[in-house]
């Protein structure tokens, strides 16, 4: 085809006020707002030979891929810009692709090559779309969507489900209530049994928002006029768009080369000397030129109608993206000096979380002083059983001595060391206990740094890994003096001292003796050996909890601070605040939404 510098195809120009609104709609596609809510568009649908490409050359002024079979592999956004002062230039972009071409006749390699890029070679389709911009003085302003046209029955190399794929993607973009919807039917068909009108009447049962095209009114057989002038004139399937008929290039003028501007004007010459159709021009339902200022009126018309709906979605979607962010950190800077900044502060807050869990200044999950008070009584109460069953072991003792033991001493004369061993060996019996409430007092304070550990440097991997293993080692370190210090403490336990003062206060009154004790102070034994335990009682009571609570929560606390701290020597810093993939991209995904969104609508309020 042959690019014909002559006379603008459409020579009436569309108001100054309605260029915007078309600009607004391509501007925010391109920066990607389609991808937050659907906007106002016009979608092209057709039978397989409906002659939907020849519409869609005489409307853009250039040559599409032509063919048998399947021709549109994937939608195809076109953008017709009208500018007086550039004769012809083009942009197509595609998988984030975009190439720049000023030769008309490039446009059909150029679909080609995008489409064999996202349909693959062969006779596929693809729902990714291709957008074509052509900006030239020679073209009207507007913009639709081309879809493959529909087929049936496949042929060599498609899939069976040819005909499903197609009508689910051609559904895809017409059923959304904001698309015009353009039908293309032959005049020369039964317009009742055409498979793209049956598919708009679907979505669209009323017609508000369909506009059908009639092609190739030099094919219809003679007397069948007036079958396509009532058609025409919407008494048959009523559409509230209406319709528009169309004489474009036929086969025979494609191969003789004829150029879109020449078709033009021999389809003008066609409707006026037209015995029945030469009333369309005049009621402006006849020509190309006529189709273009109704698809451009009406675009603008569907875009001012959603414009108000499309303000409020975007104000409302910026909200709840803002309100993401808000829940994300900003990241860490770019600037060295900065980072080293965000590092330190980053440290500094996970080591005030830790500092203010360990005074119970915070609560993280469940409190943990609660959680430790409770295991601390159950401690008291493995005490108090204790008790009890030391006053039953000792009276046994005492009585089984004069039967077992005793030797030729005189009554009130015994042997100290056998009572002595008696209170070593049920004290020892309170070891495993004392460990155990170790080991569970430690495993909620480590799940409780480990839980600050992940909120704090959730966005950072690295810091947590280091974080998480240096309270794991420094936990397992406490523990270890925590163990020694409590086997100390039972290891003097062994020695069955404490103050006289302190003991005697203990001491059962002489009241309290059996009667007829007098003679025999070995009566007194149960007695003063209960009031012992009750001295032994009392000091494991506190300081096994105390030591536990020190050195596995307070100094541990103490020991992560200062071992976090230390990170900041070093020089690795890009390292430690490497960024978890899945947050980067996130934050990167709503950034970028935002940017859309922000852009968006200060397009719509500038207009």
């Amino acid at each position: 085809m042959s690019y014909d510098d002559g006379p603008s195809m459409f020579q009436e120009q569309l108001a100054e006020k309605v260029r915007p609104f078309i600009d607004l709609v391509d501007d925010m596609r391109s920066i990607g707002i389609d991808k937050e809510l659907p906007l106002p568009t016009i979608a092209v649908v057709g039978d397989q030979s409906s002659g939907k490409s020849s519409v869609l050359e005489t409307l853009s002024g250039v040559a599409l891929p032509r063919g048998t079979g399947i021709v549109t592999r994937c939608p195809l956004l076109l953008q017709l810009c009208k500018d007086r002062t550039v004769k012809w230039e083009a942009v197509i972009s595609y998988g984030g692709k975009v190439n720049e071409f000023d030769e008309p006749s490039e446009v059909v390699r150029h679909v080609e090559q995008a489409q064999n890029a996202l349909a693959g070679k062969g006779v596929g389709i693809c729902e990714d779309l291709i957008t074509l911009k052509i900006t030239s003085s020679t073209v009207c302003d507007l913009s639709l969507i081309d879809l493959p046209g529909i087929t049936r029955v496949a042929v060599k190399g498609q899939p069976d489900d040819i005909g499903a794929q197609i009508n689910h993607l051609i559904r895809k973009f017409i059923k959304e209530k904001r698309t015009i919807i353009l039908v293309v039917v032959p005049c020369n068909v039964d317009i009742a049994t055409t498979e793209a009108l049956k598919m708009a009447q679907e979505v669209d049962p009323e017609g508000t928002r369909t506009l059908a095209i009639l092609t190739k009114p030099d094919l219809i057989d003679p007397g069948a006029e007036k079958n396509v002038l009532e058609i025409v004139h919407n008494k048959v399937i009523i559409l509230n768009m209406g319709y528009v008929i169309v004489k474009c290039r036929g086969q025979k003028q494609i191969d003789e080369n004829m150029s879109i501007t020449r078709a033009i004007e021999e389809e003008l010459e066609f409707f006026r000397n037209h015995e029945h159709f030469r009333s369309l021009l005049h009621e402006e339902k006849a020509t190309t030129k006529c189709l273009a200022t109704k698809l451009s009126n009406a675009l603008v018309k569907h875009i001012k109608k959603y414009l108000p709906k499309m303000s409020t979605k975007i104000k409302e979607q910026l909200g709840e993206v803002k309100h993401l962010l808000s829940k994300l950190e900003g990241g860490p800077p770019l600037e060295p000096a900065e980072k080293r900044k965000y590092l330190i502060q980053v440290i500094t807050d996970f080591n005030e979380q830790i500092t203010q869990l360990s005074k119970g200044d915070i609560i993280v999950e469940e409190n943990l002083f609660e959680l430790m008070r409770k295991e601390f009584t159950e401690w008291m109460e493995c005490l108090k059983y204790a008790k009890s069953h030391y006053h039953e072991v000792v009276q046994q003792v005492v009585d089984e001595y004069d039967q077992k033991h005793r030797g030729s001493e005189l009554p009130g004369f015994t042997n100290y060391r056998v009572f002595q061993h008696v209170v070593q060996k049920l004290v020892a019996e309170l070891k495993n206990p004392a460990m155990m409430t170790l080991q569970k007092i430690r495993d909620m304070v480590q799940k409780q740094f480990d839980h600050l550990s992940r909120e704090g440097f959730k966005n950072y991997p690295y810091l947590h890994q280091v974080s998480k293993k240096k309270i794991e080692t420094i936990q397992e370190n406490q523990s270890t003096i925590v163990k020694e210090r409590i086997m100390e403490q039972f290891q003097m336990e062994m020695q069955v001292y404490t103050q006289d003062e302190i003991f005697n206060k203990h001491i059962p009154k002489e009241g309290e003796t059996a009667a007829g004790s007098d003679k025999d102070t070995r009566s007194k034994y149960p007695g003063l050996l209960k009031a012992y335990y009750e001295i032994v009682v009392q000091r494991l009571a506190d300081q096994v909890p105390m030591l536990i609570r020190y050195f596995i929560l307070k100094q541990s606390a103490k020991i992560v601070c200062s071992e976090m701290l230390d990170l900041l020597h070093r020089d690795d810093t890009d390292n430690i605040l490497q960024e978890d993939s899945e947050i980067g991209q996130y934050r990167a995904k709503l950034l970028a939404q935002a940017d859309r969104l922000i852009l968006a609508n200060d397009k719509i309020s500038s207009l």
